[in-house]
């Protein structure tokens, strides 16, 4: 039969051999060392070597990582959901090696077990339309400084940390240990020609999830309910005229206290607790210098095993703000009336 696009193929085709043979059968796994993790099967064991890159690379970084992988491990590799890169090695011998030239090549192994993995995030000012901030700036910034609990797996458990350059969210900030938000403070400032120009004034009024968004027939435009607008930025996409950024206003908001994962404890939303903090490329100092606070303050005060949403709820928000030094301001308190009245945030749904 002729191939056709419809999906991705079927992953059972691309497996290594080692998986293949294990598939169903796997009797144990283990972690060796930071980076490194250890399968077991009754055909043999196989060695995940797990690697940081950025999220964004060039053709020729991504054909000297299949080189290493051609070397090491007969081409076998993956990219995790976090933008990781796993060597999938049937060889022990081979895992040193790989491991000496990776760091090498500057790319340092670690993000196992306990630990911070990659920060995974946005697009951000080098390549989307609506950001308060970008994401590539601010995740080398913060991974510069975190790095020692990359290469360290004696964490009280892993730590997911995550970047949305805006509101709109397209990363997983909203259910990730700690969340850093770029956001809007002011309403779009409309250019009416550029509206009347080249804008469907029904999709545009659509556009806006709060109803914020009029139109004013008169000029042929569109008025803004400004206390309506959540200045998410959706209006942007739908007319250039509607300019959403703001180099004056635009920030950084820190969440925390979300998770993926059913273990222990239900899923969860990240909560905010740092409203705004300024956009200071290239370090973003204010925003660094927070999230090494929350971690070294999770770090020194939670129970092994415990997540940070799991460490704060134990002992509480009020206390986390009052050890954190966080002030608690009226910006914390969730007054937005447009939103349904719950949210199913377990993986247990129940109707």
């Amino acid at each position: 039969m002729p191939k056709i696009d419809n999906g991705p193929p079927d992953y059972r085709k691309n497996l290594p051999p080692i998986i293949e043979q294990n598939y169903g059968k796997w009797d144990y796994h283990e972690s060796p060392r930071p980076g490194v993790l250890k399968h077991v099967g009754p055909a043999g064991a196989l060695y995940s070597v797990r690697c940081a890159s950025p999220r964004l690379v060039c053709v020729d970084f991504i054909r000297d990582v299949c080189a290493l992988a051609d070397k090491y491990c007969d081409g076998y590799l993956r990219f995790t959901s976090r933008n990781n890169i796993e060597f999938l090695v049937s060889d022990e011998q081979n895992v040193d090696p790989l491991i000496e030239e990776c760091e090498a090549q500057g790319m340092p192994v670690g993000g196992t077990g306990a630990s911070i993995s990659n920060v995974v995030h946005t697009q951000g000012w080098v390549h989307c339309h609506t950001p308060a901030t970008d994401a590539s700036g601010i995740t080398k910034a913060v991974m510069d400084d975190l790095f020692e609990y990359f290469k360290r797996d004696d964490l009280p458990n892993k730590l997911r940390i995550a970047m949305a350059c805006c509101l709109n969210m397209c990363g997983a900030a909203h259910v990730s240990d700690i969340a850093l938000v770029g956001i809007h403070r002011t309403v779009p400032r409309m250019d009416h020609d550029a509206i009347r120009k080249g804008t469907e004034i029904p999709s545009l009024v659509a556009s806006c999830p709060t109803a914020a968004i009029r139109p004013d027939p008169k000029n042929k435009s569109v008025t803004i309910v400004e206390e309506r607008c959540m200045y998410c930025g959706n209006c942007y996409t739908m007319s250039p005229g509607m300019h959403i950024m703001d180099a004056k206003n635009d920030g950084v908001a820190i969440l925390v206290g979300g998770k993926v994962s059913n273990a222990r404890t239900a899923p969860s939303f990240s909560r905010m607790v740092i409203p705004f903090l300024p956009n200071n490329p290239p370090r973003w100092p204010e925003v660094t210098d927070a999230v090494r606070h929350i971690v070294d303050l999770w770090i020194e005060n939670a129970r092994r095993g415990e997540r940070l949403g799991e460490w704060i709820e134990r002992i509480g928000w009020e206390r986390f703000f009052s050890m954190s030094g966080i002030p608690f301001t009226d910006k914390h308190i969730d007054d937005y009336i447009f939103s349904r009245e719950t949210f199913r945030t377990s993986a247990a749904f129940k109707y």
